[in-house]
């Protein structure tokens, strides 16, 4: 197929008879540099008048082979590169990677306890997404009030992080096995649950501002359409699924189901149209529910149910975690390490120094990111670093049903698609 590329004033000014004037096809470049396009996308546009009939994304600007770097750490040392793959969501990947190392090692101590913690920062890194995402996305349509709201929401969430790792975005915070009380003291908990009581009147008032506000449904509404068989085609999950009313969420599958989230009561928001009103719609539904995931984590609402137990071994009590803390001494959790002697200080610096073996062989992990699926397979020939590790990111599958959605839509819409898929290119290029 041929391309021309017009420049405006050619298109309006073609030497052809009025009677016999047709809109020809042409090829726009739409990014990198425009905001929407997150300053690393690329996207050839193919144009009938203002129609979208053909969307080709470039990607790889941002691409720094983590995948292969992760082959040159250690396992401890890899942690830190999740990070940076989807810098929007960050524990959540690291709790991924941390899940296959433990499905390699096989050990566990305070399994119970450690799992609750990572429900705890997973949900708090759902709604620092999806409050990003929303609020970028209505900037993108032309609304700018959400942004105030859900910034100042997140500049808490992030001193959360800092408070535990010391960093506000890359915190590196998950461990094999292992968890640092430092920051984890009373306080903080009682800070959380004060955040997850001050967030639901911030997300309360982004919902009626935008769900009242004609111009936003009318840009979103019907715009960026799937269904049934784009979803087998293209695989996409997390929000964008949902969205078409496949009730898909890897924390309600016995067989896949990881931490404490078994446990928990849970629900699963699902659209109708699969639309970008309906993906908004889920992500707002998301965050009310991290707030309740948070209660119950907070007052020890945790489930026994005997049907299933992950892993066969776990056995989940209630279990308060400010009653626990008033008993650091008893359970040993706020210890801090002393060296009683010279070989055992020789011995923890070779710990964190030269990592740990993990035991030969393979295993794939997954956890519900606020994306989608994010998913490790990762492979170990018994030394202390992986022999591969392939990463499946949400972002990059969302990026192959991006031309199918904006086809037959106009230009504008183009903005009001990508928003939606709430595309992040760490996670794409990686």
């Amino acid at each position: 197929m041929r391309s021309l590329v017009f420049s405006f004033w050619e298109l309006i000014t073609l030497r052809t008879s009025p009677s016999s004037r047709t809109i020809k096809s042409f090829v726009l470049n739409f990014g990198p540099q425009h905001p929407a396009a997150h300053g690393v996308l690329r996207l050839l546009i193919q144009l009938a008048g203002e129609l979208v009939e053909r969307a080709d994304p470039h990607v790889g600007f941002l691409h720094r082979g983590t995948e292969k770097l992760l082959e040159k750490r250690i396992f401890l040392k890899s942690i830190p590169y999740f990070d940076r793959l989807d810098y929007v969501s960050m524990m959540t990947q690291e709790h991924a990677f941390v899940l296959a190392i433990e499905s390699l090692l096989k050990t566990t101590s305070y399994t119970a306890l450690y799992n609750q913690i990572r429900v705890l920062f997973d949900e708090l890194t759902r709604i620092m997404n999806h409050l990003l995402a929303l609020a970028c996305h209505s900037l993108d349509v032309g609304n700018m009030s959400p942004l105030f709201w859900a910034f100042e929401e997140r500049e808490r969430l992030m001193e959360f992080y800092e408070r535990v790792s010391g960093a506000r975005m890359h915190a590196a915070f998950y461990r094999p096995n292992d968890l640092d009380w430092t920051g984890l003291n009373h306080q903080f908990f009682l800070d959380v649950a004060t955040f997850a009581r001050d967030c639901f009147k911030s997300l309360t008032e982004i919902f009626a501002v935008l769900t009242t506000n004609e111009i936003w449904k009318t840009r979103l509404v019907n715009v960026g359409s799937i269904n049934l068989d784009d979803v087998i085609t293209y695989a996409p999950s997390g929000p964008i699924v949902r969205s078409t009313g496949i009730p898909k969420d890897v924390r309600f599958y016995r067989s896949e189901t990881y931490a404490s989230y078994w446990f928990l009561s849970l629900n699963s928001f699902l659209g109708k149209r699969g639309d970008s009103y309906d993906r908004f719609l889920v992500r707002i539904r998301e965050m009310y529910e991290s707030v309740s995931i948070i209660f119950q984590i907070l007052s020890g609402v945790v489930s026994k149910k005997e049907s299933f137990t992950p892993k066969g071994d776990l056995q989940y009590q209630t279990l308060n975690i400010l009653e626990l803390l008033n008993n650091t001494k008893k359970n040993n959790l706020n210890k801090q390490v002393k060296y009683t002697s010279m070989e055992k200080l020789i011995q923890h610096f070779k710990h964190f120094s030269e990592g740990i073996k993990v035991p030969a062989g393979m295993v794939y992990s997954l956890v519900e990111a606020p994306k989608g699926e994010f998913g490790v397979s990762l492979v170990s020939d018994g030394t202390t670093k992986p022999y591969r590790c392939k990463i499946r990111t949400p972002s990059f599958h969302h990026m192959h049903v991006l031309p199918r959605m904006s086809q037959g839509h106009f230009m504008a819409d183009l903005v009001t698609v990508i928003g939606s898929l709430d595309l992040v290119f760490g996670d794409v290029d990686r």
